[in-house]
């Protein structure tokens, strides 16, 4: 494994060694799209889960990591916005996003875990469909552990400025843009969200690299810069 993941896993597993049981530990990985912040949020939560369950068996998995695609607002609500158009252009923007609802969701967590604590849930996201499906995602009372994964979460503005007071750590996925260009350009074609490489070119360039400019000039200070290499399969 890469030694920077190899120092966070160390890092988070001490951490939780050491706060009480009422409690969970909250990470937000941010960074631009196309760095590589999936990969890294899943790595985090399998390695911490693994640790774990070698030491304890019969336990429920206590790591888990939530996607902040379900954030997205709905084709229905996009097309409400004053201009409609605009807003279907720029999806994945961060005026696009329920920064409200992600708030809410991470002021649940902080909650103190009792034997009376339910599970949460968080929405996901369907490709197929192309919109949000709340209530897809659960966050048992178990899982004390919670990694964050989205472009927003390290921004300077509300509500997620908000959302960020509230975690542990932030920690940033730093990527050459020209990399996560290359990256973006495969994804959206291999997701149909292009129809071809000439159309999903044009997407990155006016939407992803914008929004990722804005995530890196407007960024909260931060516990830890990642950096991305080119391979995104953090554990391989």
């Amino acid at each position: 494994m890469d030694d920077q993941v190899e120092r966070l896993v160390d890092k988070i597993w001490n951490k939780f060694q050491s706060q009480p049981p009422s409690t969970r530990l909250l990470v937000a990985i941010s960074g631009i799209p196309g760095s590589g912040k999936t990969g890294l949020a899943t790595t985090m939560s399998n390695r911490i889960n693994h640790l774990h369950t070698t030491q304890h068996p019969q336990s429920p998995q206590i790591a888990t990591f939530v996607p902040m695609d379900g954030y997205h607002l709905t084709r229905a609500q996009l097309s409400r916005m004053p201009d409609p158009a605009y807003a279907v252009a720029r999806r994945g923007a961060a005026f696009t996003f329920d920064g409200e609802k992600f708030l809410k969701l991470v002021q649940a967590l902080r909650e103190p875990v009792t034997a009376e604590t339910q599970s949460l849930f968080a929405p996901s996201f369907d490709h197929a469909v192309k919109d949000p499906v709340d209530d897809d995602i659960s966050i048992p009372a178990s899982c004390r552990v919670v990694f964050f994964e989205g472009n927003y979460l390290s921004l300077d503005r509300e509500p997620w400025r908000a959302a960020a007071g509230l975690m542990d750590e932030l920690w940033f996925v730093e990527v050459d843009f020209e990399v996560a260009r290359k990256r973006l350009v495969r994804r959206h074609v291999r997701a149909g969200i292009a129809r071809d490489e000439e159309e999903a070119e044009k997407r990155v360039a006016e939407n992803d690299l914008v929004n990722g400019k804005e995530i890196v000039e407007c960024r909260l200070g931060l516990q830890e810069v990642v950096v991305s290499r080119f391979d995104p399969a953090w554990d391989a």
